[in-house]
């Protein structure tokens, strides 16, 4: 599967150096690695950082997470010579050495396949998507969770939980990677301690969602937190509130978007969040939704078997789920 790019403008010009974009690969029969996508190859880092002097680099993103700006900008110097010198690779040659692959050849995994910890979610971030929902604006950021074992890849698939739920419901949302950790942060700095930006899914089972006032149960079925394609580096995207979103299921477009729509911004979230918790690399944090959910339409749709979800984030790239 090649990630999908309908919205996402190719800003490095097919590769080019520009854009460091990393996910999480493998190919069968391995297990997943640490990769960087350049068009139509991915490096892997870990075995590219072997041929040349430097820092060699770990072949999973939480550790080059944990191992801090020095490991991040050498990432990208090797990610730039890559791409310098992309015309001139055989990657039949590259794949036997395991050094890089035809990005269509291999598997695509969330970027970050099991968090440490929960990924934290906000409610009623969008006014359009609070007047749907006919509820009142939150006068300070609404958090939930989503437990690791809700997160998936590209292409994996979205359970649908027959007996649980009848009200299976999509939100798509710019997802924020924390770098450089820290509490009590400052709104005004909040953005430098960005690693990157993903796509998210926050699939939500809303009958068990609203059964009580805690919405943690129905936010973290199984399979309900697709993530990817990619994590693309904060310096690459500047200003996360000027991001168009949208997402379609089997082809229909429901929701269509911009992040300057969100009440209160990435910088705004990390600062609150912060104050007096810690926190730490790899920590993800899924920012809203816009309106065109499920649940606000008249009259309501919910996702079904056999339904294909994609959610895109323009820069970031496409995400696309079955459901089954």
């Amino acid at each position: 599967m090649h990630p999908g790019k309908s919205l996402a403008r190719d800003r490095a010009g097919g590769c080019g150096g520009i854009a460091l974009r990393l996910c999480t690969y493998s190919v069968e029969p391995g297990t997943p690695r640490l990769g960087a996508h350049c068009g139509t190859a991915v490096l892997d880092l870990a075995r590219y950082s072997h041929l040349h002097d430097g820092l060699r680099l770990p072949a999973d993103m939480q550790a080059l997470l944990d191992a801090g700006p020095g490991a991040w900008g050498h990432a990208g110097d090797l990610y730039r010579r890559f791409s310098a010198e992309l015309d001139s690779h055989d990657l039949v040659q590259d794949a036997e050495a395991g050094l890089a692959y035809s990005a269509d050849r291999v598997r695509w995994h969330a970027p970050i396949p099991r968090p440490r910890k929960n990924v934290v979610g906000l409610g009623r971030n969008y006014a359009a998507h609070v007047a749907e929902l006919k509820q009142e604006l939150p006068a300070a950021p609404i958090y939930f969770t989503k437990p690791p074992t809700s997160v998936v890849g590209p292409d994996e698939a979205i359970r649908y939980p027959h007996g649980l739920t009848t009200r299976l419901d999509w939100e798509v949302e710019l997802g924020v990677v924390i770098g450089s950790g820290g509490r009590d942060l400052e709104e005004r700095t909040a953005l430098d301690h960005v690693f990157g930006y993903t796509v998210v899914n926050d699939v939500s089972a809303r009958d068990l969602q609203f059964r009580t006032p805690q919405w943690f149960k129905g936010k973290s079925l199984d399979g309900s937190c697709p993530m990817g394609p990619v994590i693309v580096t904060a310096d690459e995207i500047p200003n996360p509130q000027a991001l168009r979103l949208r997402l379609a299921v089997n082809g229909v477009t429901k929701q269509d978007s911009t992040t300057a729509q969100m009440i209160f911004s990435v910088a705004r979230i990390i600062a609150d969040l912060s104050a007096g918790m810690t926190l730490e690399p790899g920590d993800c944090i899924s920012t809203g939704t816009p309106d065109g959910v499920g649940d606000g339409r008249i009259p309501p749709e919910y996702l079904q078997p056999g339904d294909v979800v994609e959610a895109e984030i323009e820069g970031i790239g496409l995400l696309r789920n079955p459901v089954r």
